[in-house]
Formats: structure tokens, C-alpha cells, sequence
């Protein structure tokens, strides 16, 4: 890949295009494919993907969204800790705005929490060396695509003995999400687009349980038009040919076992939970990450009192079936109303990778039509 322009040719998509119209033609039903990625959402919207594909070819948006899973309850303990008075609480952009129970960090902020954001977990870590009089916590969360950052600036911390920083985790992961929805009766699926950068950590070894087990094609996928088309191609081949298979489309990015460098950093400061709740899948063991006990010193979590409460979500709000690809956001009866980007009510509209942000953006006007006409 020399310039993104090689994956946003039109003819090139155009012709990729009709080979997946020949394959819809051979389709003995309609299919099913699950992106699990937010990115794959957002890139499907931006360039108009799914309003090309052939009618019996829908795409079912998934648990990808590493902001969207994250419960009300994890989002009241970080604003708990962010409420001490010597805490300086550093944490992504896409966080701000995630309605907890009663408020988001952004207006835990506003009520005077010194709340600051930051685009890595070194920048919090900088945010110590400045403050050594002050206790800085990171909020840590997202898959493992974020997750070996997070164990490096750990260990970098531990390296230099910053005694002031620690970090309150929520990683988590994404093999045991997909096994929850694949064991969920409500959700038929003929396959998965896989998601590229987790694939790029943990490779593309770790799906062989969907085609061996559930006997579902899976291709790793990356983010651009042209990497969208020719994945929904190779699964459509897969089911035509009526074969289960991990393939990987990314191979420019991702390896078969991949990156060992930031696997090994990932074992040796985190390990498993033995449970962790996931916003719409509910409690799903093996799924999170926590910080081991020889960096307990860096483990905020031991460090501050927290509520540590399960927080139910708005009524109003269908976030969890929007990631568990049960419904679509235009079929949430407050979307694009009650429930929009600058007036959130759920996750899933707040962060840049949530579905009904995607929807919203990119799609709303078409799909509120649509349900216009299904009234």
C-alpha cells in the first residue's frame, strides 16, 4: 500500500461489486454478516456500502465498540475516583460525554473533578512526572488493540518508580464477546467481518473456534472500501461453497500468530478476570483484564474506593440490543429524537466507533425514512 487512494477506487469497487452480485444470485437464503469492528460500521456509512449491496446481503452491527460495552457502573467508579481531591483522572476524548448514572465525566468536570483528556496512555503518564505532588490516574479501556500501550506505559512507570500513577482497567476481550453472541439463540449469523486491529495483536489464530466449533466463515478485514468489498466477497465465496474457514483479507497489517512484542507485555501485567460486565451482553467470564498483583502499586482499583455497583441503563435506551446485533439503532424508538449526539442517552451515540453514531451521521436521513415507511 503506497497511498489510501489504492483502496477507494471506484472501478475497482465497482467491479468487486458485481462479482458479489454473482454470488448473491447463487445464495440459496438471505445472509447475515456481523462486522464486529466500529471502525467497519463507520467506514460502511461513510462510503455507502451497505446501500449498494445486494438486497439478500445485510450487515448486523456488533460489540466492537470498546467505549459502547463499558457499563454505567465502571463509568460511576471512574468519576468516584475522579472526585478526590488530589486526583488528576486522565482519560480518551471518547469517554467524556458517556452518560453514567447520574452524570458523564465531562460534567463531573464541570462540577470541578480535574478531569483531563489525552490521545495516549503516556500522556498520562507525562501528567505524573509534571504532578508529583498530585495522585494520576489513567482510565483504561478498549480491546486488545489498546491494551498493549497500556501495559507498556505500565511498565515504563514501574521502570522510572513513579510511585503517583495508576490506572483504573477496563480492557477487555474480544473472543469471549463473540462467543456470547454466537451462543445467543435471538442472533442467526452466516458470518463475521473480523476485526482488524485487534487482529493485528492478537492475530487471526485465535478465531479458529468459529469455523471449527460453529462452522461460521470469518474473514479479518480491513478498514477501507475496497477491504470491506473484497471481505463481504471472500465470505460469500465461503458460504457458497458451502466452507468454514478463518481467512484473512488484512494480511498487509496482520500476521497468523500476531504481534508477540505486544502480546508478551500484555501477559506480563495483566491477567484475566475471573468476570467482568459488558453493557448489553451482561456478565461474561474471562472477558476483562486486571492489572497483576506484582503492579498492585499501580492498580487503581486497590488504590480507591469505588462503588463497584451494577447500574441498569436508561429505559429509554436500546444500546444493549444494538450491540448484540438484535436491533438496528433507527429501530430504537428515541433515536435521532431524544437520543442524539449532543443530547446522549446511551453509549452507542457517544463514542466515534458507536453504531448509532454511525447511523446518525452517515445514515440517519435514509433509515429514518426506511422506518418511516415500515409505519
Amino acid at each position: 500500500m503506497k497511498y489510501v487512494d489504492e483502496f477507494r477506487e471506484p472501478q475497482k469497487a465497482l467491479s468487486l461489486l458485481k462479482q458479489i452480485e454473482k454470488l448473491s444470485q447463487q445464495l440459496k437464503d438471505p445472509v447475515k454478516i456481523m462486522e464486529i469492528c466500529g471502525g467497519h460500521t463507520h467506514s460502511i456509512f461513510k462510503y455507502g456500502i451497505e446501500d449498494i449491496l445486494p438486497k439478500n446481503i445485510e450487515l448486523i452491527h456488533g460489540p466492537g465498540c470498546p467505549v459502547c460495552v463499558m457499563p454505567k457502573g465502571r463509568l460511576d467508579d471512574a468519576i468516584a475516583i475522579s472526585q478526590n481531591p488530589n486526583v488528576i483522572l486522565a482519560t480518551f476524548g471518547d469517554t467524556m460525554r458517556v452518560p453514567g448514572s447520574k452524570a458523564s465525566l465531562l460534567q463531573a468536570k464541570a462540577q470541578g473533578a480535574d478531569i483531563r483528556m489525552v490521545y495516549s496512555p503516556l500522556d498520562s503518564l507525562q501528567i505524573a512526572r509534571e504532578n508529583p505532588e498530585r495522585e494520576i490516574v489513567f482510565f483504561a479501556l478498549g480491546f486488545e488493540t489498546t491494551a498493549p500501550s497500556t501495559a507498556l506505559t505500565l511498565l515504563q512507570a514501574a521502570a522510572e518508580e513513579i510511585n503517583n500513577f495508576s490506572m483504573f482497567c477496563n480492557h477487555v476481550l474480544v473472543i469471549p464477546a463473540l462467543k456470547a453472541l454466537l451462543d445467543n439463540p435471538d442472533l442467526q449469523l452466516d458470518g463475521f467481518i473480523g476485526p482488524g486491529h485487534v487482529s493485528m495483536v492478537i492475530g487471526t489464530d485465535p478465531y479458529q473456534f468459529i469455523s471449527q466449533e460453529y462452522y461460521k466463515p470469518i474473514v479479518i478485514s480491513g478498514f477501507e472500501p475496497l477491504d470491506i468489498f473484497q471481505s463481504v466477497w471472500m465470505l460469500l465465496q465461503q458460504i457458497v461453497e458451502n466452507r468454514c474457514e478463518v481467512e484473512n483479507q488484512y494480511n498487509r497489517l496482520v500476521e497468523k500468530t500476531g504481534n508477540h512484542v505486544a502480546i508478551a507485555a500484555m501477559n506480563k501485567v495483566f491477567e484475566v478476570r475471573e468476570n467482568f460486565e459488558w453493557r448489553g451482553l451482561g456478565d461474561l467470564p474471562y472477558s476483562g483484564l486486571k492489572i497483576r498483583s506484582d503492579y498492585a502499586q499501580f492498580d487503581a482499583e486497590l488504590k480507591f474506593p469505588i462503588p463497584n455497583l451494577k447500574v441498569a441503563d436508561h429505559k429509554a435506551c436500546q444500546c444493549g440490543e444494538i450491540l448484540k446485533g438484535v436491533l438496528k439503532p433507527w429501530q430504537c424508538k428515541v433515536f435521532g429524537t431524544a437520543c442524539t449526539p449532543e443530547t446522549p442517552i446511551g453509549t452507542c451515540m457517544v463514542s466515534s466507533e458507536g453504531a448509532c453514531a454511525a447511523y446518525y451521521k452517515y445514515g440517519r436521513f435514509s433509515k429514518m425514512a426506511g422506518k418511516e415507511m415500515v409505519e
